[in-house]
């Protein structure tokens, strides 16, 4: 579970709803036709933008985004570590046994075990992280166009309410009730924007650029354990990707028994 982000939707939901109690009625900021018109609208505008499989996807990411733990880098330094141990141990013909669930990391073992050439080896895995990127960047896009859309939604059904509202101008009474309503559809749209959408979208981007530290150090480990390097040439290269404090120091770990 991502604390951070939990701490971060119930804290921003809480002071918005103590915000609205103390200031007045909390059913006087429900109205269920702005709902309609802010939610089904962002629904809809985005399905048009997006095939369904790519929101279904985006969805289905965010969701495990919040719930999984963070790739620690530093686990991953280990690990190559590890696999150069292996290689010195045993040859680079004992890479293609090891387990992983990283299909990255399960497919840089292969190759180093097929003996491929570094270039090729180079290629393959800038192609992995490239479409890795792309990828990532498709579920993120989904929310930040999300994020677009329901403010501007809020706002055409601002516009709703106040045509609504002007029809009746015969009527006084009516007419603060009337804008009150008009103006929530922009509260909807804003707060589902600035809580939710775009927070989604940042928290994926920032689990991107993640996971392609992790990437990289696997590709880099891969090249070090190629070219032979000793497990300290090869911890001091890929800790390189970590900030200084946030370092381990090395330890020999065995993978894969």
């Amino acid at each position: 579970m991502d604390i951070a982000s939990l701490v971060g939707v119930v804290s921003g939901v809480s002071l918005i709803i103590t915000a609205i109690l103390i200031g007045g009625n909390v059913h006087n900021f429900f109205n269920l036709p702005g709902v309609m018109v802010v939610v089904g609208g962002t629904i809809a505008a985005t399905l048009l933008t997006f095939q369904i499989r790519d929101v279904a996807s985006a969805f289905r990411a965010a969701f495990f985004v919040f719930l999984e733990k963070k790739r620690d880098p530093n686990d991953m330094v280990a690990t190559m570590i590890s696999l150069c141990y292996i290689t010195r141990r045993d040859g680079i013909y004992k890479l293609g046994d090891v387990k992983t669930e990283s299909s990255f990391l399960k497919k840089v073992c292969n190759l180093i075990a097929d003996g491929s050439e570094e270039e090729l080896f180079r290629k393959t895995m800038a192609i992995e992280v490239d479409a890795m990127k792309t990828r990532h960047f498709m579920v993120q896009d989904v929310f930040r166009k999300m994020g677009v859309y329901a403010p501007a939604f809020g706002m055409l059904g601002t516009l709703i309410g106040l045509i609504q509202m002007l029809s009746r101008l015969q009527d006084p009474a009516s007419i603060g009730p009337a804008m009150a309503v008009a103006l929530l559809t922009t509260f909807y749209g804003s707060l589902l924007s600035t809580l939710f959408f775009l927070p989604v979208a940042g928290k994926l981007k920032s689990r991107t650029l993640l996971e392609v530290i992790n990437l990289e150090i696997i590709a880099e480990g891969g090249i070090s354990i190629m070219d032979d390097n000793n497990p300290m040439l090869v911890y001091e290269k890929l800790s390189s990707y970590i900030a200084a404090r946030l370092r381990r120091p090395m330890k020999r770990r065995a993978l894969g028994k």
